[in-house]
């Protein structure tokens, strides 16, 4: 950039100064048309200037040209914020040549003819893309549709799991002597028996137990079950009659065993463990030490570390087996912020192709049991092809018309050798049929096209029965009639999975893949600490959306307690126990807002050893504000503190920014970044950074080109509490994770209606999260590109 100033006439790099600096913060889009009112004599100027001094480098309609300026001239701000920031913010060297009324003219111009959303929005329309499932709605809805078939497991209020204790190494009914529900299974008996009772027990202290119920995964992935004891075990999840882990004969010295499955979330899987303490077949001598009986059950969520298996995530609820596709898939593309189903290569076909035949594969294993029929009912078949267009309707999201039938599933089994081929076709042909990858497939506004959005909008799944009886009684013609649906589903498991995957993309912490600091500067930041902190954050965020009727978004800037345990309590300076639960603490942690100074965030958006106002910066421009920044020009690397001993963090920051090719991005950057800098790298608040007081004041120039100036994280989350910008792009963001569609396909005034909305109901997400769905659910798709015009 400073080349170009340094070489191109004095007029053409005034039009880069003018419009660089507005066109780096701008989302990238294809060309523009410019639409101009030449009766409009400040246009007529602003066109003139704009023409003269800005089409060779940024093309006629703000598209850009390839020698000079590659990307489109696209932003977020309003006229007034536009036109003050060319006032404002030219380069050294060009700070008076377009002021006050040249600098109004070309940014009307600009922002009437290419910037804005609006002219956006008109010169290349956002189209509802036509898209096949993504990875998780496949599986989830493959999932659903066999569950659909045995009934979905409860969740209750009650946690942990029921345990029964007996007096003998078997599970005989008339040897049971205690009943109760553990909350987490991780006890050290001793040499003795249950609740030292030995007049209830053996003699020798033998004595069994049996826990079971189920559990809920807090996201999807594989998990690694541990159980650690030293005698006989099984462990059962998610079958009934073989073990995950089976330990029943005890050798030698193994006293740990691990497995691994896959699980979904938002689904409750059946759990059963089983323990038997005897002697092992070793004759005991009077001399010899009794072994004593210890029994813990953990297990390695996704991205965390070993822990046991906490009651929040246990059930004395019994559950039915849950089918879940192990088939690999190819990841989704997410390089518009959200998946999307957008494309498919020949992996994703082959994939959906071999998940198609382990689903069929399945189905006839577990054939009686899902189609409710014995081997030897004489109206076997004929339940059985009935069984089969339930499976088609279902995973078609809408009942078959009589040609469907006859393709899908009376040809199936007419040709067939026997019925059990018969189905494993029928399973095939749906899976791979368009009417099943493909939830949106029919454009005409029907009600069950309307349930498949609502569904998907919450569940990345298919429909209920309630909501395809809703459908097909003619219920889901109205915003009010959707939005009592889309309330009523918002208590269901899968939901919540849902809205916590956004919150994790939304906040980066699914992309982290390793947390570890520096071990000389931070020995205690260990990988349990780093689980505990993950813990924390969705704590909190659970609390927030979910244990209030508010679920006031404000919240999750301002709140000033973290939700910590003992083990964090004891990193982060609060004093609590050391065994101590999750729990809300205020004191001893140093100034706390929310998210914006969550420690997992902190250490997150940090170097190893050190803070990074910079990364932090990028994350609540991009993230929270919904600013579109653009990658940097260049591979960056942090100055190393030893090239400036006597520097703090943000003057090293300030120092190898201040490039006028860096501070097009940086002015904006930094001081939000700077805000932060009393968090340091593992997120724990300081007073002074290299023996120096921190500086924390930052500033913000608004889209309206005001200017916000706050110090430290309190006032920092003051302002984007209270920030338009902020509400748009959380809005934005939701809507595109839940819909898996661009906003602006939905109409120019989805948006701020949506946005207007949240603020109205005082910033509530549930409320916003049904407004979503009533918005988006009842948008014809053969209008998309009208609607998303405006005509």
């Amino acid at each position: 950039m400073k080349m170009l100033f340094e070489t191109r006439p004095r007029r053409r790099s005034l039009a880069l100064g003018m419009l660089v600096m507005v066109g780096l913060l701008g989302l990238p889009m294809g060309a523009a048309t410019a639409a101009q009112d030449k009766d409009d004599p400040i246009q007529a100027l602003g066109l003139k200037v704009y023409q003269q001094s800005c089409a060779e480098c940024h093309g006629e309609n703000g598209e850009g040209s390839q020698l000079d300026y590659p990307h489109p001239l696209h932003g977020d701000k309003t006229l007034e914020g536009l036109t003050t920031y060319i006032d404002e913010k030219m380069p050294p060297g060009f700070e008076d040549e377009v002021t006050g009324e040249d600098a109004e003219a070309v940014a009307r111009y600009v922002y009437d003819a290419f910037y804005s959303e609006i002219a956006q929005a008109r010169n290349a329309p956002a189209r509802i893309e036509l898209a096949r499932l993504t990875v998780d709605q496949y599986r989830n809805t493959v999932s659903d549709l066999i569950a659909s078939f045995r009934g979905r497991g409860q969740w209750p209020d009650e946690r942990g799991l029921q345990g029964e204790y007996y007096s003998d190494r078997g599970f005989r009914r008339d040897r049971k002597q205690i009943e109760r529900i553990d909350p987490e299974l991780n006890f050290d008996f001793g040499i003795g028996v249950p609740d030292g009772d030995t007049e209830k027990f053996d003699k020798r202290n033998q004595f069994s137990a049996r826990w079971q119920g189920s559990l809920m995964p807090p996201e999807s992935g594989t998990y690694e079950f541990v159980v650690w004891t030293e005698h006989a075990v099984r462990l059962f999840v998610n079958d009934e009659r073989t073990p995950l882990i089976d330990g029943w004969v005890q050798s030698g010295d193994d006293r740990e065993r691990r497995a691994s499955i896959p699980l979904l979330a938002g689904r409750p899987y059946r759990i059963r463990l089983e323990f038997s303490k005897a002697y092992q077949g070793v004759r005991k001598d009077d001399d010899e030490p009794e072994i004593p009986a210890t029994i813990r059950l953990s297990w390695v969520p996704p991205r965390r570390a070993e822990e046991v298996i906490p009651s929040r995530y246990l059930s004395p609820q019994w559950a039915p087996q849950v089918f879940v596709v192990t088939t690999p898939f190819p990841p989704d593309d997410r390089s518009v912020g959200y998946e999307r189903g957008t494309t498919i290569s020949a992996a994703w076909s082959q994939a959906s192709t071999d998940a198609a035949i382990e689903t069929a594969a399945y189905v006839v294993e577990h054939l009686n049991d899902l189609a409710k029929v014995k081997d030897d009912d004489p109206e076997r078949e004929i339940k059985l092809r009935d069984f089969a267009a339930s499976f088609v309707e279902r995973a078609f999201r809408r009942p078959l018309d009589p040609e469907q039938r006859d393709l899908y599933v009376d040809r199936q089994f007419d040709t067939s050798p026997n019925t059990e081929t018969a189905i494993k076709r029928v399973v095939l042909l749906a899976l791979k049929s368009p009417r099943f990858l493909y939830h949106e497939i029919d454009p005409e506004l029907d009600p069950y096209a309307v349930a498949s959005r609502i569904s998907y909008a919450l569940w990345d799944s298919l429909p209920d029965d309630a909501l395809m009886k809703a459908a097909a009684e003619g219920r889901l013609e109205t915003r009010d009639q959707v939005a009592e649906q889309a309330r009523r589903m918002l208590d269901d498991p899968r939901a919540r999975a849902k809205v916590l995957d956004f919150f994790r993309k939304w906040l980066k912490i699914d992309d982290i893949p390793d947390l570890a600091k520096d071990p000389e500067l931070f020995a205690e930041f260990t990988p349990e600490v780093i689980s505990d902190l993950r813990t924390s954050l969705e704590l909190f965020l659970e609390d927030v959306i979910w244990n209030s009727d508010a679920a006031d978004f404000r919240r999750l800037l301002l709140d000033e307690p973290l939700m910590l345990n003992g083990r964090l309590a004891a990193f982060y300076g609060a004093d609590l126990p050391e065994d101590s639960p999750f729990a809300p603490v205020a004191e001893g942690i140093g100034q706390r807002a929310g998210l914006l100074s969550h420690p997992y965030l902190m250490a997150n958006f940090a170097y190893t050893s050190e803070s990074s106002p910079i990364f932090r910066g990028v994350f609540l421009a991009r993230n929270v504000l919904g600013v579109r920044l653009r990658p940097p020009q260049e591979a960056f690397a942090p100055l190393a503190p030893d090239l400036h001993p006597d520097l703090t963090t943000r003057e090293r920051t300030a120092l190898q920014t201040s490039p006028e090719s860096c501070m097009s991005c940086h002015a904006l950057i930094n001081p939000l970044g700077f805000a932060l800098e009393h968090y340091d790298a593992v997120g724990r608040f300081r007073e002074q950074d290299n023996g120096k007081p921190i500086d924390a004041t930052g500033l913000y120039q608004t889209r309206t080109g005001d200017t916000a100036t706050f110090e430290g994280v309190r006032e920092l989350a003051a302002f984007l509490a209270a920030s338009d910008e902020v509400a748009d792009a959380f809005v934005e963001r939701l809507f595109q994770h839940q819909i898996k569609q661009p906003i602006r396909a939905f109409g120019p005034e989805t948006l701020p209606d949506l946005r207007d909305a949240f603020v109205t109901h005082d910033y509530n997400i549930q409320t916003l999260l049904v407004d979503i769905v009533a918005e988006s659910a009842l948008t014809p798709r053969q209008s998309a590109e009208l609607a998303s015009t405006g005509e």
